[in-house]
């Protein structure tokens, strides 16, 4: 959007994150247009904060989607294809009575429009800091064993996994329970933004989502 990854700005003290957009959106305003959430050091933050010098500002559009514990969860990206047995492998032991594996699949359609493909992009240090919390969440809320998240980024054909969650278990129940809370709280706080191609429109394509919020 910026025509780069990174960009060092000043501004004066007392500016807010809000401010600083309107100001980037003189040189791109199509920023304007866009909804978009708001992140100040990799956290999310209101529109109103003010920011200080060296702070890290990310403007996050609509997406898809730990602490010493790194035995009991995972979380990966990867540009190639999602092999759900070796998650399984990783994740299951002799004294667990149950592996659930839910895998997200590229569709051919969205909203009544044909769709070719789908492409993946991330802002990758804030996705693992908040995926962390959300495995945190998870292993206190629910009595499993091990974890593992896989999301894909680039681009994904029709057909193959973009996202893979597989949890263990010693009994179905939590595994069912854990394996939803962590797919649903990825889809709404994990800063991975997601294309569709849409087919038959001479590469025409749109981003699809809708605006994080944070951890629960």
């Amino acid at each position: 959007m910026l025509g780069t990854e990174v960009l060092e700005v000043d501004v004066d003290e007392g500016t807010t994150v809000e401010q600083l957009k309107a100001k980037l959106a003189e040189r791109s305003p199509e920023l304007v247009r866009m909804p978009v959430a708001y992140a100040v050091n990799q956290d999310y933050a209101e529109a109103s904060r003010e920011l200080r010098e060296g702070d890290e500002v990310a403007f996050i559009p609509p997406i898809s989607g730990g602490s010493g514990a790194a035995e009991l969860y995972r979380f990966d990206l990867t540009r190639e294809p999602i092999d759900p047995r070796s998650l399984e492998a990783e994740v299951r032991s002799d004294r667990d009575g149950a592996i659930v594996t839910f895998a997200g699949v590229t569709r051919d359609h969205n909203d009544g429009v044909a769709v070719a493909s789908l492409s993946y992009e991330c802002y990758e240090e804030m996705a693992r800091k908040v995926m962390g919390q959300i495995f945190e969440e998870a292993v206190k809320r629910f009595q499993i064993s091990r974890a593992r998240v896989v999301h894909r980024l680039g681009d994904v054909p029709l057909g193959e996994t973009s996202v893979l969650v597989a949890v263990a278990a010693e009994h179905r129940g939590a595994a069912f329970e854990a394996s939803q809370f962590l797919m649903d709280r990825l889809k709404a706080s994990v800063p991975i933004f997601k294309r569709e191609l849409l087919a038959g429109k001479d590469g025409e394509s749109r981003w699809v989502g809708e605006l994080p919020s944070g951890p629960a």
